[in-house]
């Protein structure tokens, strides 16, 4: 059955159409995406993968918090996010975010506002393993 909000803690894969899919878009104009994906490089070192630390009980709150905040301040429909846990590889993702609403504007600034809430409020921890070691990098998210 699709829902409204959709929140997701993926330990080994994050299928991002799967997610989109468990949406009810009823009412909806469009969608707007936002897919996060490892890099190959970073501060001109290669990387190998990103770890991700969570606090695990306290995340999915922080993110279904997150959601009902857009949906209050920016008026949107439906809203799935997803985040990984864990060792990610090169090009694989990370987070996963639609936002569906009546009209595109909307479903943009409050896409672009998860985002960058998410990166300051989540209670995530991510390292670097690059070709000169593993490197903590500064903040949540």
């Amino acid at each position: 059955m699709a829902e409204r909000v959709v929140i997701h803690v993926e330990a080994d894969h994050l299928d991002s159409d799967a997610l989109r899919s468990k949406l009810d878009l009823s009412g909806c104009g469009g969608v707007v995406s936002f897919l996060g994906i490892t890099r190959g490089v970073e501060d001109g070192m290669e990387v190998h993968a990103l770890e991700f630390d969570a606090w695990e009980e306290r995340l999915p709150t922080v993110l279904n918090d997150l959601v009902l905040e857009s949906v209050n301040r920016f008026g949107v429909l439906a809203v799935a996010i997803a985040h990984r846990i864990g060792r990610v590889g090169v090009g694989e993702p990370i987070v996963s975010i639609h936002v569906g609403s009546a009209h595109r504007k909307e479903a943009f600034e409050a896409c672009s506002w998860l985002i960058d809430s998410l990166k300051k409020q989540a209670p995530l921890w991510k390292k670097e393993i690059r070709e000169d070691g593993t490197h903590w990098k500064e903040g949540l998210g």
